[in-house]
Order: structure tokens, then sequence, then C-alpha cells
């Protein structure tokens, strides 16, 4: 065993919050993982397409995507209102164009806050620390469950690696076990897009990303 990868967070502290989003501010990697999730949206040919973002956090990549599509409807989901707060600064007058909803991903009735039958669900960096492989399938069941036909799941998230001697927290786990419970939930041809910062050697908690896609 190399070590553990890994990390707890205070979500509802507003101290805490702050800080790890200046922490994160997007790098080259991670505004090429926002590119990918735009396109996909983009694939769909839907010119007011309405978009769900799983997790919001601190709205880095609502910005990256509103920035450059004038047209989508935007609703950011997540269960911290410091997180909100946090992300109506980072948007500024883009908030304009997001629905703000409250709710927590561990909670069934998650689906049922949305405000309109979504086109894409997408998500970066907020699955897995749901804290485990079942909560992960579950959201991608009911991500499924709302989704208008034809429409596209991309998760943006952490991963465990193939190859690695580390251990990995739970909600980090191999890119086959999430194409097995998208295909589970009833998503079409689930595949990863890429792996992004991979690192066998020395891995921080910031690196192994995986994009994942799957269409309704």
């Amino acid at each position: 065993m190399a070590g553990f990868v890994g990390a707890s967070h205070e979500f509802h502290d507003a101290a805490f919050v702050r800080g790890w989003a200046s922490r994160f501010v997007p790098t080259p990697p991670r505004l090429q993982l926002f590119d990918m999730i735009l396109d996909q949206i983009e694939s769909l040919g839907l010119p007011q397409a309405h978009v769900v973002e799983l997790g919001t956090g601190p709205g880095y990549m609502a910005r990256h995507i509103l920035q450059r599509n004038p047209t989508i409807s935007y609703e950011a989901l997540d269960f911290s209102e410091v997180f909100f707060d946090v992300a109506r600064e980072t948007l500024g007058a883009l908030s304009g164009r997001v629905t703000f909803t409250s709710a927590d991903l561990m909670d069934p009735s998650w689906p049922d806050r949305l405000t309109s039958r979504p086109d894409a669900i997408v998500s970066t960096w907020a699955l897995h620390d749901l804290g485990g492989q079942r909560p992960v399938a579950d959201v991608y069941a009911r991500a499924y469950s709302v989704l208008a036909k034809g429409g596209i799941l991309v998760n943006g998230d952490f991963i465990k690696p193939d190859g690695t001697l580390w251990d990995y927290e739970p909600g980090r786990f191999e890119i086959s076990r999430h194409l097995e419970f998208l295909r589970a939930a009833g998503f079409e041809n689930p595949k990863s897009l890429a792996l992004l910062e991979h690192n066998l050697t020395d891995p921080t908690a910031a690196q192994n990303y995986a994009c994942l896609v799957a269409t309704r």
C-alpha cells in the first residue's frame, strides 16, 4: 500500500467553503473537462436545452458554460446555501440565467425539486462526496428517471484508476463500475471520454478524474 487518496469537507461552513473555493479555481485540465461537457450539451442540437448541474459548488462550471452558450437554461442544485452564495458571486450578472435549487442528493426525492425536465444532467467533482458506490448508483438511476428521452448525463468526477497501489476513499472507484451502474440504470452506450490528470505513482486528492457520458 502506497498511501491513501481522499478528502473530508465541511460544505455548510462558510470559512471552509470560501477557502476551498479559492484553492479550486479551475486549472487548464479542469477547463478542458468543462469544454468536454459543453460539447456534449451542444451535441444535443437543442438551442434552449435545460441543463441541471448536480452539486454546483462555487459555480465555476456554470460560469464557463453560460459564458459560451447564451441560449441554454441552467438549474444549479446543491445542498449548501453557502455554496449558493459563492456561486452567485462567481456568476455575477450570469446569475440571472440560473435557477438555484436546494436539494440533497442523498434524499431520493431530489428529482421532484427540479423546476422542469432536464435535457442534460451534468456534474463535476461532486458525486464521490456521497461516500460510496451505492449512493452514486442511486443518483444515476434517479437522473435516468427524470431526464428527457434522448437526454444525456455527463459526470466529471474523481475515480480510482486501474493499476493503482493506493487506497482510495469509497466514493472514488473504477470507471468500469461507473459504466456498470449507468447501464443498470438504463442508460445507452455509457462511456468514458477522457481520464484527466492521471497519476498512479504519487496521486493527490485533486487528480485522476474521468469524463463519463451516457444517453437516456
